[in-house]
């Protein structure tokens, strides 16, 4: 049993214990919140568009496939240049047949061989021309793919930076009205104290901020998705603090949608272009394929040097030579034997190829080539089709948005002066809490409209300008157009 005194120093112990331990992890806590509010990143629209760039997969495939595009034109240029190989060679006979059969003059055990060999084709069918130019209509259609990807890109870093943007406006729209529905609990209860107000009027004015409230906590948890879509779309952290610090209004707005210019121009898309490209790509493939149906020639010239040194000599270093010198000693007078040295040995000749019979892989190759044509062809007529009805579809959306962004921001500003007469009314006790109700809501309605308006017909403007093919204007942090990417 633990008497007051002791179960009092105990206490202290236990106290100044827990002081020395939470205090250490207390400052760790506050330094980490320091360290991460210093590593916030300030992320401008334009910033946001040079990261995706940087780290987005899609631009990372899309510049991935123009490299394949480059070296396969680098390979198909290469088969119609000359070819220069060198090629060497050891070979050790241990037996021979026709050395034993015909004489012993075949008979050399070591064979040394150096060669430079010289090919120059000099007609295929045009196949070699056709393959060049299919694959330099591939390269250019990749290049074109590769735009088109990164214009899609910038629309959709445009779209999740707006939508980060919105979702902080109507959570900032929703904060204030709770912050006023606050104030007016406030106030209507004071009135109630005076006698100027019922008990009614009271409930009422709670009420209504207790249904305000989950709206102003839904608001801001929609930003914070909203935040986390912009984040994946950067391919960052989630847990990376970003602050935004472009503002789009009405002046932003005004002055993209002047840098769109005419928008009743002829679309000039990546996307079509990559297909026509790939169209005639296919046409040279037919030609391509047609070529294994006609002869092909081609001249080569071999220069080299053969050595036939005798065994124990070792590896040749002279000049070959035929001398009586050579010859083993006890032999026949007067005769001449190579000395193992290198020997020139040149040849200049013609290949001539003419094709017969293969199984009729030709033919199929050639089928294949014309039904691969056609399919591009369609494909090109339905990336046509689809431009045309994306400029329209975009051209439509541009003239709404703009009708609803005229009619908003007038809207907004009537609500705003309307709201502030109940406001001064109510204060004076000549209106009732249920007006400055209803001119609240229709403030907050008016103020979300007119902010989704602006963003609206920032969007479409920028749509637009990617369905036409034309460069995505992007504002700058002060909210003017910069230069498009």
């Amino acid at each position: 049993m633990l008497f007051p005194r002791q179960l009092s120093r105990r206490l202290a112990r236990a106290c100044t214990l827990a002081v020395l331990v939470i205090r250490p992890a207390a400052v760790v806590a506050q330094s980490n919140t320091t360290n991460r509010s210093s590593d916030t990143l300030r992320l401008s629209l334009g910033d946001a568009v040079s990261i995706a760039m940087r780290q987005s997969d899609e631009i990372g495939i899309a510049a991935a496939q123009v490299d394949v595009a480059d070296a396969l034109y680098g390979t198909a240029r290469a088969n119609a240049m000359p070819q220069l190989r060198f090629t060497s060679s050891y070979l050790h006979v241990y037996e021979s047949a026709r050395g034993q059969a015909v004489g012993s003059v075949f008979n050399q055990p070591n064979t040394y061989t150096a060669n430079l060999n010289l090919t120059q084709p000099l007609f295929q069918g045009g196949r070699l021309i056709s393959a060049t130019r299919s694959a330099d209509r591939s390269r250019e259609a990749a290049r074109f793919d590769e735009r088109e990807q990164r214009a899609q890109l910038t629309l959709q870093v445009e779209r999740a930076y707006i939508n980060v943007l919105y979702s902080s406006r109507i959570t900032e729209l929703q904060d204030r009205n709770l912050a006023l529905a606050s104030t007016r609990v406030a106030q209507v209860e004071q009135f109630e104290r005076a006698g100027r107000a019922a008990r009614y009027d009271v409930l009422r004015s709670r009420v209504e901020r207790a249904n305000i409230e989950p709206l102003a906590i839904q608001a801001r948890n929609d930003r914070e998705l909203a935040l986390v879509e912009l984040k994946r779309v950067l391919n960052v952290s989630v847990d990376q603090p970003v602050a935004l610090v472009t503002h789009i209004d009405s002046a932003a707005t005004a002055a993209l949608l002047a840098s769109v210019g005419d928008t009743s121009g002829v679309p000039d898309r990546a996307s079509v272009r990559s297909a026509e490209l790939n169209l005639d790509a296919r046409k040279l493939g037919v030609s391509v394929a047609r070529a294994d149906f006609y002869p092909t020639l081609s001249v080569f010239f071999n220069s080299g040097y053969q050595a036939f040194p005798p065994i124990g000599m070792g590896f040749p270093t002279s000049t070959g030579a035929l001398t009586t010198d050579a010859c083993a000693p006890g032999g026949v007078a007067g005769r001449t034997c190579q000395n193992g040295g290198w020997f020139s040995d040149r040849q200049l000749g013609l290949n001539i190829a003419v094709p017969l019979f293969d199984g009729f892989r030709v033919k199929s190759n050639l089928d294949l080539a014309q039904a691969q044509a056609r399919l591009a062809d369609l494909q090109l007529r339905q990336e046509r089709e689809q431009v045309s009805v994306d400029v329209a579809r975009a051209r439509a959306e541009l003239r709404r948005a703009s009708a609803v962004f005229a009619a908003r921001r007038q809207n907004s500003q009537e609500a705003d002066e309307a709201f502030r007469l109940a406001t001064l009314r109510f204060s004076r006790g000549l209106s009732t809490q249920l007006e400055v109700s209803d001119a609240q809501l229709a403030l907050l309605t008016a103020e979300s409209t007119e902010a989704r308006a602006t963003y609206d017909l920032f969007l479409a403007a920028a749509d637009l300008a990617r369905a036409l093919g034309r460069p995505i204007p992007i504002p700058s942090s002060a909210g003017s157009p910069a230069t498009p990417r």
